[in-house]
């Protein structure tokens, strides 16, 4: 093979890795902002005409959400759209516990130098001069609240639990970033802010005493902080459509 042809091939490559990772966004996007109603068929050929793109993107796009849990195949071909209830949400978050305080445990017990922690303190010293998130500074608390628990995970020297978390989390509205941004409309928002910013903390000290039960504990707990939360929604059943996965959930 001559250096243009392999140069040719690796920018091919590149190039379909980066329409696949398009069209696998877009495609979630759109099934989590109800573009497709729970139960409905879904087929390569209307998808590539829709989003403008080859079927082969598209069919591995949707082997993927399947595999993610947004699709299920269809007896006939193709796929249709998955329907969640309230429990199967109930059931990722309390899932998500586990794994999120296994993970907490598992970086307290395998710490073996503080300094391992310095991107923790980091994160966290940036969310606390970021205050309560707004309208405003939401992406950046976002990202900073996403960055303090992706920390906590690689602090626990675990890939297979780092894989199998990132599955649970695709469940709708089970995932610690699905209610965070409606939750600033909320009088409740202050109290859940307080509570959540009190227990990374209190996670912080305990790994850094290497204090695996107690961290493991704080971790499940905090997770919970996101059932607390769409228990607030709820109330308000106005405002779950709004969120991205609500249009699935049949309450």
């Amino acid at each position: 093979m001559s250096q243009n042809e392999y140069e040719n091939g690796i920018s091919r490559s590149f190039e379909g890795d980066s329409r696949l990772a398009h069209t696998l966004l877009r495609l979630r996007e759109m099934i989590l902002a109800g573009e497709f109603e729970p139960g409905e068929r879904i087929t390569e050929a209307s998808l590539a005409t829709r989003i403008g793109v080859s079927r082969t993107p598209i069919r591995v796009s949707l082997e993927r959400l399947s595999n993610e849990g947004l699709l299920q195949p269809n007896a006939t071909g193709g796929f249709v759209v998955r329907k969640f209830t309230l429990e199967d949400v109930w059931n990722g978050i309390e899932v998500r516990g586990l794994l999120e305080g296994g993970a907490a445990r598992l970086a307290a017990e395998h710490l073996t130098d503080p300094r391992e922690l310095a991107e923790l303190r980091r994160c966290q010293a940036e969310l606390d001069a970021l205050g309560e998130p707004t309208t405003e500074t939401f992406p950046r608390y976002l990202a900073l609240n996403d960055r303090f628990h992706a920390e906590i995970v690689e602090l626990a020297k675990n890939e297979i639990l780092k894989e199998t978390l990132e599955n649970v989390v695709s469940v709708p509205l089970s995932s610690r970033r699905a209610l965070v941004s409606l939750q600033t409309k909320f009088p409740e928002s202050v109290e859940i802010f307080m509570v959540a910013r009190d227990q990374h903390l209190q996670m912080i000290d305990a790994i850094a005493k290497r204090q695996g039960a107690r961290a493991e504990s704080l971790a499940r707990e905090h997770a919970l902080i996101s059932r607390r939360a769409l228990e607030v929604v709820l109330a308000r059943t106005e405002t779950l459509h709004a969120l991205p996965g609500g249009p699935l959930i049949r309450t």
